[in-house]
């Protein structure tokens, strides 16, 4: 259900206490025995609040130590890469990290700049660091460099995140990151006892080295982006940095590449209280919402379109995009992903390996699918989380991995990797380039889509539940599906393992011709989500949300 005070602007009682939120950090000392205050990886990271007692200095002096255990028992010897976003939390989070990474003899490379740092150019970092003389990636070795982003995404200002990359530049597997956390709550209850370095001794030690990651990544983004077709059709480009960490990253990208970008907004405020309220009643900054993109829709709508021909936005740690058009407003990640892998796998990447194919999660929209399929590229489709495509962007498997919550990389133009995590500035970027080669913006290369492939409706719907319900998602199969119709179409499968790598979805998918639906728990929070799309009508997907609900319910024991 949709908040009522959905997509309005934030007020007074909308926002945080910073102070109070950082005093918790540092007051609150979590319980081991209480699951739910205990270290929990999901798909990407631990997350938590400093007011549950979910992300506190304890959990991140106990996670830092485990890392770095980790990276000494598997030889790795290089610096370790670190940023954070802009949430209050991140930055007590990163002193902390920086205090016990000293104090186990880690070289540490921080922002020369002392500023924020996208999730992207830590994963750029870590590659450009692990690349061998001849251009390819190196796994083993001396000198192996990894690193961790502090930051809870998109998530509400009161919480906080920290993962973990390992040498491969992305998100960590699962065998990696369970085994940080069983050290880390090893750890919980005695956090006291690990070595620190004090901050302000740690940073001034030989083993904190400056690096200045937006030099670093800006000046190889034309190896990525075709920076000549854009400046060559004067593509007028905006950019809503959302108070997020990419805000100091748009004006040098504008001067270096002789652009005609627009930062509409460079503020950057903990309390995030520019922002309109998303669709659960939560300050989120999430720029495929349309709830959470509102006020800068009708700032828009107010007159601003007549300084952009489109506009891009990012997440507090710009590892997610949003596409915003003047005839469209907000675009569905979903749609916007098939308009980008039908220009780039159209001769637009001359230099990307011909077996190269898209990658998808299973939960984003079929229309990939039909695109995919009208261009003849191979369709890879895994679970949820980025981290199944780090290894087939490596590969050359895949040249291009997304997903429905607006994450994507894709590779170089010479074929080569870029990042290995999800990366919110290429796909701005993205936009203006296809918009400049093609003549026309991303929501009308989409409307020709639909009237080619047809139209989708698309719904997720979070429920909550409990760590025993959650953990029943383990053992759905598609026997718990009694039915052969799903919205009056025969079913053509029952998945619990992802077709492009057999991976265990967590869950189930069940598809038709023209209807799917897919059921899994959140890795970070006490719901399950549905995700569900119709090609049929609203009315359809209506029913396939019903019936998924009756499946899952009965399935979890309801």
């Amino acid at each position: 259900m949709v908040a009522k005070n959905a997509g309005l602007p934030a007020t007074e009682k909308d926002l945080i206490d910073v102070d109070h939120v950082i005093g918790q950090y540092y007051d609150s000392i979590p319980d081991p025995d209480v699951a739910e205050q205990r270290v929990i990886f999901g798909t990407s990271g631990h997350r938590g609040s400093s007011l549950k007692t979910s992300f506190n200095e304890a959990h991140i002096v106990a996670i830092t130590q485990a890392i770095a255990e980790h990276r000494k028992a598997a030889n790795i010897t290089g610096p370790l890469y670190i940023g954070r976003d802009t949430h209050a939390l991140s930055h007590p989070a990163w002193k902390t990290a920086i205090e016990v990474l000293v104090a186990n003899g880690v070289r540490v490379r921080i922002d020369a700049n002392d500023d924020f740092t996208p999730t992207p150019t830590v994963s750029q970092a870590i590659l450009t660091h692990n690349r061998a003389a001849d251009g390819t990636q190196r796994f083993t070795g001396d000198d192996l460099a990894d690193g961790i982003v502090v930051t809870p995404s998109h998530n509400p200002p009161t919480d906080g995140g920290f993962k973990y990359d390992p040498p491969t530049g992305g998100p960590a597997p699962a065998e990696t990151t369970n085994a940080i956390a069983a050290r880390a709550n090893e750890l919980l209850g005695s956090f006291k006892t690990i070595r620190r370095v004090p901050f302000e001794q740690a940073v001034k030690s030989d083993l904190v080295e400056r690096f200045d990651y937006r030099e670093h990544y800006v000046a190889d983004l034309g190896n990525v982006i075709d920076f000549d077709v854009i400046r060559s059709s004067g593509v007028r480009l905006g950019i809503d940095p959302l108070g997020g960490a990419s805000v100091h990253y748009w004006p040098l990208i504008n001067e270096r590449y002789g652009l005609n970008i627009g930062v509409i907004n460079p503020d950057t405020d903990p309390t995030w209280r520019f922002m309109t309220i998303d669709h659960d009643g939560k300050i989120r900054i999430d720029p495929s919402s349309p709830y959470a993109m509102k006020g800068l829709v009708d700032r828009l709508n107010n007159g601003a379109w007549d300084k952009y021909d489109l506009v891009g936005g990012t997440d507090p740690d710009a590892d997610r995009h949003g596409i915003v058009c003047p005839d469209w407003g907000v675009m569905n990640p979903n749609h916007y992903i098939a308009v980008c892998v039908e220009y780039l796998f159209s001769g637009n990447r001359p230099g990307w390996p011909d077996h190269a194919g898209i990658g998808k999660t299973l939960v984003s929209s079929s229309l990939i699918d039909r695109v995919a399929a009208s261009i003849g590229a191979k369709l890879v489709e895994v679970p949820v989380g980025f981290k199944w495509f780090v290894d087939p962007l490596f590969s050359g498997e895949v040249a291009f991995g997304g997903e429905e919550s607006s994450g994507m990389s894709f590779l170089r133009r010479d074929g080569r990797v870029w990042t290995t995590d999800k990366d919110g500035l290429i796909p701005d970027l993205l936009a203006a380039e296809i918009t400049a080669k093609t003549g026309k913006n991303p929501s009308e290369l989409h409307k020709d889509q639909v009237a080619r492939f047809g139209e989708s409706w698309y719904k997720r719907v979070d429920t909550p539940t409990t760590l025993a319900q959650k953990q029943k998602f383990a053992q759905l199969s598609g026997e718990d599906v009694e039915t052969a119709k799903l919205a009056g179409e025969d079913i053509t499968a029952k998945l619990t393992e992802a077709p492009g790598n057999h991976a265990k979805i967590g869950g189930l998918k069940v598809t038709t011709k023209d209807n799917w639906f897919a059921a899994r728990p959140s890795g970070t929070e006490n719901i399950y989500k549905v995700y569900a799309e119709s090609f049929v009508s609203p009315s359809a997907l209506d029913n396939v949300l019903d019936e998924a609900k009756d499946v899952v319910d009965k399935a979890l024991g309801e």
